[in-house]
C-alpha cells in the first residue's frame, strides 16, 4: 500500500504549502515508508505529495508524484493496477508508442488516462485503487476510488483551503485542522459498528464513496460527482439449467485461477494469510500452483482451544506444502494491541477482526511485503449464516400475517441475550447442524428484530445492525442506506448479497 495527499490553498505561499503537504505525506508515513515525493503547482497553488511502499518497479522509474508523458497531467497513485501488462499492450498497438520510462503500473495507468480520459481508463483497469490526477491545462483536480473501495480516500474543505488524503491522520496534520463529531456519522457508528460511506466521523469530511469520481474545478470550487461503474446497472447471466455443472466449475476455477495470477505480480516477496477457511485454503491453493517457489502463509492460533483454529490452517498448509509460519497468542497480547488501535484507526471502527489481523500483517512483514487474503469470500459466493437463514426461514415468514410476526418478536425479545445463551447451549444438540450459530444471544435478538421487517432492506438493517435504536441515543435521524439500493438478485439471499457487496465490504 502507499499514501497520497495533497492541498489546494489560494492565500498561502509556496514555501509553506510545500511544508504543509509534506508533514500530510509525513502523517501516513507507514503507508510507504520506502519513498516520499512533494510536487507543487506555483501557478496553481495546488500541491501534491505520496508515500511509497515499493512492489513493481523498484526504482526511480516508479516514483511519485508522476507527470504524463504530455505533461497535461500529474498522478499520486494508491495501489496496484492489475491488468496493467494487458494495457500496456493495448496503448502500445495505438499507432503512437509511448516512450515508456519504466514498468511500473502506476505510468500504465498515467499514460492510459492521457490517450484514453480518466473515466474509459478506470473502467478498462482491473484493481484496486485511489488517485488524484491534476489537470494543468483544465486548472481541475480529480479523486478516484477503485469499484468496491478497497483503497480509502477522504477530502473536504479546511477554511478555504481543500484538502484530500489516504487517512484523515493526513489531513489532520493541516494547522488549521479543528473539525467538530458528525453526530449522524456517531449515530450509524453506534449502529453498524464503523462509519459509512460517504460520511467520515469528522463535520465537513468526507469519504469518497467506491466507483466514484470527484472533479474539483479550481479555483472556483466547484465539485462534480459521478460514477464510472455502478454495481446496480451490471447485469449477469442468467445461467441455464441445461448446462453442465462441470462446465460452470471450469469456468469458475479458470477466472479464480487468472485473478490469483494476477494479484501475484509484484518485484517483492509476496504470501498469503492462511486460516484455514475456504476462501483463504482456495486462495493459498490457486498461488502454490501459478508460483515456481513455496508460497509463504500465515496465520494467527489462540491460546485458548475452544477459539483456536490454527489447525485447520496446519493441515491446508501441509496438504500444499507452502512455508507456513504460525503465532498463538496469549489473552494479555491480545489485549496489548488494543491501545494501539486508536493510531492505527483514525476514526471508530468496532470489527473485533482489527486486533488479529494487525498480528498477522505483524507477522507478515518479517517476511513478504504483499499478502493475499480470502477477504470478499463470503459476499460471492455465499457465506454469511444471514444468506442461508433469510432464505430458509425469512422467505416463509414474511407470508405471515405482520400482526403475528410482530407478536412473535415480542415474544422472542422477552429473555435477554445471555438467557437465551444458555437455553441455547441445552437445546444446540438438537438444532441441525446448518442452523449452528455461534454467539447465539445477539444473533436471536436480531432474528426477533428482523420479524417485523417489512421488506428485503429493512431485513438486511435488522441483520447487519449492531443496535437498531442508536439513533434514540445520538441527536441526529439516522440513515437506512439499504434503501439506497436497488436491489437486485434471483433469490432472497442472492438480494441480502447484493446488498453486502454494495454496502458492507
Amino acid at each position: 500500500m502507499c499514501g497520497i495527499a495533497g492541498i489546494y490553498s489560494p492565500n498561502i505561499s509556496h514555501n509553506k504549502l510545500i511544508n504543509i503537504a509534506e508533514n500530510m505525506a509525513s502523517a501516513i508515513y507507514k503507508r510507504g515508508p520506502d519513498d516520499e515525493g512533494v510536487w507543487i503547482d506555483v501557478n496553481a497553488n495546488i500541491a501534491l505529495s505520496h508515500r511509497r511502499l515499493s512492489i513493481i518497479d523498484l526504482s526511480d522509474n516508479g516514483r511519485q508524484p508522476m507527470k504524463s508523458h504530455c505533461g497535461k497531467f500529474t498522478m499520486v497513485f494508491n495501489g496496484e493496477i492489475y491488468n496493467h501488462n494487458e494495457l500496456r499492450r493495448q496503448l502500445n498497438n495505438l499507432g503512437d508508442k509511448p516512450s515508456w520510462k519504466g514498468n511500473s503500473d502506476s505510468e500504465v495507468l498515467l499514460c492510459g488516462i492521457a490517450k484514453w480520459g480518466l473515466k474509459l481508463a478506470l473502467k478498462k483497469s482491473t484493481g484496486m485503487f485511489a488517485l488524484a490526477l491534476w489537470d494543468r491545462e483544465a486548472k481541475k483536480l480529480y479523486l478516484a476510488r477503485d469499484r468496491f473501495g478497497e483503497k480509502p480516500i477522504y477530502y473536504g474543505h479546511i477554511g478555504k483551503d481543500f484538502v484530500f488524503g489516504s487517512e484523515l491522520k493526513a489531513l489532520q496534520a493541516h494547522p488549521s485542522f479543528n473539525s467538530g463529531i458528525d453526530r449522524k456519522a456517531l449515530s450509524s457508528f453506534l449502529q453498524y459498528s464503523y462509519v459509512p460511506s460517504p460520511k467520515s466521523i469528522y463535520k465537513d469530511i468526507l469519504k469518497l464513496p467506491p466507483a466514484n469520481i470527484l472533479c474539483v474545478d479550481l479555483p472556483n470550487g466547484n465539485k462534480t460527482l459521478s460514477s464510472y461503474w455502478s454495481l446496480q446497472d451490471y447485469s449477469y447471466n442468467e445461467v441455464s439449467q441445461r448446462v453442465d455443472e462441470k462446465i460452470l466449475l471450469s469456468e469458475l476455477h479458470k477466472k479464480l485461477n487468472n485473478t490469483v495470477a494476477e494479484q501475484m505480480i509484484a518485484d517483492v516477496p509476496v504470501g498469503a494469510f492462511l486460516s484455514g477457511g475456504i476462501d483463504s485454503s482456495l486462495i493459498v491453493a490457486l498461488m502454490q500452483k501459478n508460483s515456481t517457489r513455496t508460497i509463504d502463509t500465515f496465520s494467527i492460533g489462540f491460546s485458548e482451544k475452544e477459539y483456536d483454529e490454527s489447525f485447520y490452517a496446519r493441515q491446508v498448509s501441509k496438504l500444499l506444502g507452502t512455508n507456513h509460519t504460525e503465532m498463538i497468542v496469549t489473552p494479555k497480547e491480545l489485549l496489548n494491541v488494543v491501545p494501539k488501535l486508536k493510531k492505527m484507526y483514525d476514526e471508530p471502527f468496532a470489527d473485533s477482526s482489527q486486533v488479529p489481523t494487525y498480528l498477522v500483517s505483524k507477522l507478515a512483514r518479517n517476511k513478504v511485503t504483499v499478502s493475499l487474503t480470502g477477504d470478499g469470500g463470503d459476499e460471492v459466493f455465499g457465506g454469511y449464516n444471514r444468506y442461508r437463514w433469510a432464505n430458509d426461514v425469512w422467505s416463509k415468514m414474511e407470508y405471515l400475517p405482520f400482526w403475528f410476526r410482530r407478536f412473535l418478536s415480542t415474544i422472542i425479545s422477552i429473555p435477554s441475550e445471555q438467557r437465551w445463551k444458555k437455553i441455547y447451549s441445552l437445546l444446540e444438540f438438537v438444532i441441525p447442524l446448518k442452523y449452528r450459530m455461534r454467539l447465539p444471544g445477539e444473533k436471536i435478538r436480531k432474528i426477533s428484530v428482523s420479524l417485523s421487517a417489512l421488506n428485503i432492506e429493512e431485513l438486511y438493517t435488522c441483520l447487519t445492525s449492531l443496535w437498531i435504536e442508536a439513533e434514540n441515543i445520538v441527536i441526529g435521524v439516522n440513515e437506512n442506506k439499504a434503501n439506497d439500493f436497488y436491489v437486485k438478485g434471483r433469490s432472497i439471499a442472492e438480494k441480502m448479497m447484493f446488498l453486502d457487496l454494495g454496502i458492507y465490504l
